[in-house]
């Protein structure tokens, strides 16, 4: 097992004061007012805003997630991504729901609540049941996030994964707090150029692994059994391993998710940087770059899948030793379930000691004398774990130094993301329940203590839910499709249907989350699919029923919205507040923002495929790929592109 060299702690030990020191310059200017705390006094840049964006989307986990579909099928593991790791909604928010949340002037997409149904009781119990659901869903996200980072970091550092984890996160924590959302994004910036720089240099030491794309893929067949791993496009069926069969008919696969980004992206928009750019311009600049900026993300991952594949070869040239290694463990451990087990082969790696000498003697007999190095990718199933594929590659083929710094930038990505997320959840509560419900006159100083405490409890509470979940990959499914996906009717329906009030949102919204929620605590097995279409149809369900017994917002505030927001859908009874020329500009806007959708969609998926492809030297797909990509990006050209410049 090849540990990190002095150098590589030392790097490690920097960064991580430096992003310390760096909270405690900027406490001073973030807490200044809460609008300067969590939406950095609306007057950063487009640039820093697209960058925040990509680095919250650029995540530790996910990042290990989405490498382990490229190990197991190659650049086709896009197309499992299309659930959420692909940003496939980011082009819905490039085209039109960005600038629509930053033209209401708002902080939170809970307070965006008011503005869209009023005063009263209704919309207050709105902003109130939408706050309750987003820091749900935050908590959950971080217990994903901490769950990814205790996988990684229990593969580099001698001490349980737990104690690991809960450093990094401390940390990251406590930057949050001082700095607010001005610390966020400016070191967003640097964590961002740190990911960049270690995406290309993976991507390269990949490229130069690779002697040819059909050697290549010999090689990933003997490891993965998958026949197919260079191709591009999707199979009917494709041979997946133990606990990941669901995935193997990928073109339905793909098509379920693409759906589910298409109802989830109508909905989008409601984020900080969104409320916090300067103009409609800015949105559309910041979600271009973050697109291009995210394409970065695929090289290094099918870099480290690439390595990944020659790495396993060279450890298991016989992978049924993967299964007697998992049965010895067991035979040891029989009450160990999935959720345990990569704590209990870290403490045989870190600690032998502390377990049975026959038990270590056997492993050893088994794997060799770098057994504790082999162990590592020794999965529940008794196959190689994917999910480890990226720790493993790290550890074993990347020279000192440089391991280092990839290793900073991992903990980059998953501060970037975690550090948005628990602003945005702060912003909630401090915004919309403290300050609105609970201490309406509470003075500056104190909503910012209160958005300290209120950051603390959401991290132990996300900490506590990460230690438990089963694996990255079943939290993350759950994440998008069951407990995200019943929110799905009332974000959309919100935008598009005059008629949707208050009482219909907390309808969807109710019965979305504790659907989800029982889902999960009843049902944790049941499938994809399932999960989706039923939390869809009960969120529907309760918006539509839950909005048409109770009285249509008041039409003053429709007219509001109406006319800042300038929307389409059924907004036929407000289509009088324009007439003539003002009637007729905004049409076209809203018909060249519905026909860019289909050519960005092209653009980013050919996009994120094209460095991969090159990476894999299958240089045949990337210019079949190539002219794909054009025709995506010339008709963004004309229909995204000059328009925007005309603002």
């Amino acid at each position: 097992m090849h540990a990190l060299a002095t150098i590589d702690y030392a790097i490690i030990i920097g960064f991580l004061t430096l992003s310390l020191v760096a909270g405690v310059i900027m406490t001073k200017r973030a807490s200044t007012s809460l609008d300067h705390y969590f939406l950095g006094g609306r007057t950063l840049p487009w640039y820093l805003l697209g960058v925040a964006g990509m680095a919250n989307w650029f995540d530790l986990t996910g990042t290990m997630i989405i490498t382990s579909f490229l190990y197991m099928l190659g650049p086709r593991g896009l197309f499992v991504e299309f659930r959420g790791g692909a940003g496939l909604v980011l082009i819905f928010m490039l085209a039109f729901t960005g600038k629509w949340h930053r033209r209401s002037g708002c902080m939170t997409g809970a307070e965006w609540m008011t503005y869209r149904f009023g005063e009263g009781k209704a919309a207050e119990g709105l902003r109130l049941m939408s706050a309750i659901v987003g820091i749900l869903i935050t908590v959950m996200m971080l217990a994903y996030l901490i769950r990814g980072a205790s996988l990684f970091l229990g593969m580099f550092f001698p001490f349980p994964a737990i104690y690991t984890t809960l450093v990094l996160i401390t940390v990251s924590t406590l930057f949050t707090v001082s700095a607010g959302f001005y610390g966020v994004v400016l070191t967003d910036l640097v964590q961002g150029l740190i990911i960049l720089t270690s995406s290309v240099i993976i991507a390269f030491l990949a490229w130069n692994m690779v002697p040819n794309s059909a050697s290549l893929a010999e090689t990933a067949f003997q490891v993965t059994g998958n026949a197919g791993w260079i191709n591009s496009h999707p199979a009917w069926r494709t041979e997946m391993p133990a606990g990941y069969e669901a995935y193997s008919p990928l073109i339905m696969v793909a098509a379920f998710y693409l759906l589910r980004n298409v109802l989830g992206g109508f909905g989008t928009g409601a984020e900080a940087r969104f409320f916090g750019a300067k103009s409609d311009r800015d949105c559309g600049l910041q979600s271009f770059q973050q697109g291009v900026m995210l394409m970065f993300r695929w090289p290094l991952m099918i870099g480290f899948a690439v390595m990944g594949i020659y790495l396993v070869h060279s450890m298991y040239p016989d992978p049924a030793v993967i299964h007697k290694a998992r049965d010895v463990i067991q035979a040891q451990y029989p009450d160990t379930t999935e959720s345990f087990w990569h704590d209990l082969t870290g403490s045989i790696m870190t600690s032998p000691e502390k377990h049975p000498s026959g038990l270590t003697d056997d492993l050893q007999s088994l794997l060799g004398a770098e057994w504790k190095g082999k162990l590592a990718l020794v999965g529940f199933h008794g196959t190689v774990n994917p999910e480890q594929i990226l720790p493993a590659v790290l550890l074993n083929m990347v020279p000192a130094g440089l391991k280092g710094l990839i290793v900073v930038a991992m903990f980059a990505a998953m501060m970037s993301c975690k550090n948005g997320l628990m602003n945005g959840a702060s912003a909630l509560f401090v915004k919309d329940i403290y300050q609105n419900f609970l201490r309406p006159k509470a003075a500056n100083r104190e909503l910012i203590i209160v958005s300290y405490t209120s950051t603390l409890a959401i991290v132990c509470t996300g900490f506590y839910f990460g230690v438990a979940a089963t694996n990255i990959n079943s939290l993350w499914s759950w994440l998008i499709m069951s407990l995200t996906a019943g929110q799905i009717a009332p974000q959309l329906l919100r935008l598009y249907w005059w008629r949707c009030n208050a009482w219909g949102m907390i309808g969807g919204t109710v019965l979305g989350a504790a659907g989800a929620v029982v889902q999960r605590a009843l049902y944790p097995q049941m499938a994809e699919p399932s999960q989706f279409m039923l939390m869809t149809a009960i969120s529907f369900l309760g918006t539509i029923v839950g909005s048409l017994i109770t009285a249509p917002t008041s039409r003053e505030v429709l007219k509001n919205f109406y006319r800042t927001t300038r929307p389409f859908g059924w907004w036929r009874p407000l289509r009088g507040e324009f007439q003539g020329a003002e009637r007729a500009a905004i049409d076209r806007e809203n018909l060249t923002d519905i026909f860019t959708l289909p050519f960005a969609l092209i653009w980013l998926v050919t996009m994120l495929l094209l460095p991969m492809q090159l990476v894999i030297k299958a240089y045949s797909a990337f210019f079949w790929t190539l002219p794909l990509f054009l025709f995506g990006l010339a008709g963004m050209y004309v229909f995204w592109w000059k328009p925007l410049m005309k603002k």
